[in-house]
């Protein structure tokens, strides 16, 4: 069997596809492995703690299979777990490993994308609640105000395949309406879920024309490429033969085939991920 030393990719589901999408295309000589916690999804209404044990034990599932580092695309994660994940978990017994997530990168560059220095984030609530963006926005855009709107039902109706349908427009329109009724002046709309692209075209008809729409896929994979210019011993330890694989754990993988090939925007075939890490 061909040795492998992916990238590893995780997501609470499989909106993380759509940032893998991206690095890919961005990076295509790079071995992938994706993994999805769908059995456990959606991460976004759950505790810190419970997030950053879902997370850890998934990071270190794939650093078992190889992978010397590993970018959290979700947005979730990022926010209530990265910081410890890097900071206390891996110092033990991965130190030769990285783990990225997403919210940094795109801080690093969302402020120049507005004019009015005036940005709407809309997220999970767990995104909006940790206040990672604000915090992180400002270390780099200080004069930039940001406005935020948990939107508690996008998930479940983009997972349900509801996305493209008339009934999700009245739950776009909702929560749409709340961000900007927070700032007249937001021209700069941040989708921090990774799942929300799919919802893109529907969010893009209920704001005025003048609102620019970012979401995250090329910001992320704009970055990795720099970050692996950067760090030639991470770069040279991921092997390049364009393989690409996909997991989801403890969950039907039929299903999340159907599911995951929407986002993927081609065929995905997964296989069984048991994740058995004591805490």
């Amino acid at each position: 069997m061909q040795v492998t030393r992916p990238i590893g990719v995780f997501d609470s589901g499989i909106g993380g596809l759509t940032v893998l999408r991206s690095i890919i295309e961005k990076l295509p000589q790079y071995d992938y492995l994706y993994l999805g916690d769908n059995s456990r999804a959606p991460y976004g209404n759950r505790s810190f703690n419970t997030i950053h044990q879902y997370t850890w034990e998934c990071v270190q599932w794939l650093f078992k299979q190889g992978c010397p580092l590993v970018i959290l695309a979700c947005n979730t994660a990022s926010a209530k777990a990265l910081r410890t994940i890097q900071q206390k978990d891996m110092l033990a017994n991965y130190a030769d490993k990285k783990v990225l997530g997403v919210i940094r990168p795109t801080a690093e560059v969302i402020g120049d994308y507005s004019k009015s220095k005036q940005i709407g984030v809309l997220g999970t609530t767990g995104t909006i609640q940790s206040e990672s963006y604000l915090i992180e926005i400002k270390k780099f855009f200080p004069d930039v105000e940001v406005h935020q709107q948990a939107c508690p039902l996008w998930v479940p109706i983009i997972e349900s395949g509801e996305y493209n349908k008339a009934g999700a427009d009245y739950y776009v329109k909702l929560y749409i309406d709340e961000i900007l009724a927070k700032s007249a002046d937001i021209d700069t709309v941040l989708l921090a879920c990774t799942h929300y692209p799919l919802l893109q075209s529907k969010i893009e008809e209920h704001l005025p024309p003048h609102v620019k729409v970012v979401s995250q896929g090329q910001i992320v994979a704009n970055s990795l490429a720099d970050y692996l210019k950067r760090h030639n011993d991470i770069e040279q330890d991921i092997t390049q033969n364009s393989t690409r694989r996909f997991f989801t754990t403890s969950d039907d993988t039929t299903d999340f085939d159907e599911h995951a090939s929407m986002f993927f925007s081609s065929p995905v075939k997964s296989e069984y991920a048991l994740l058995t890490y004591d805490n």
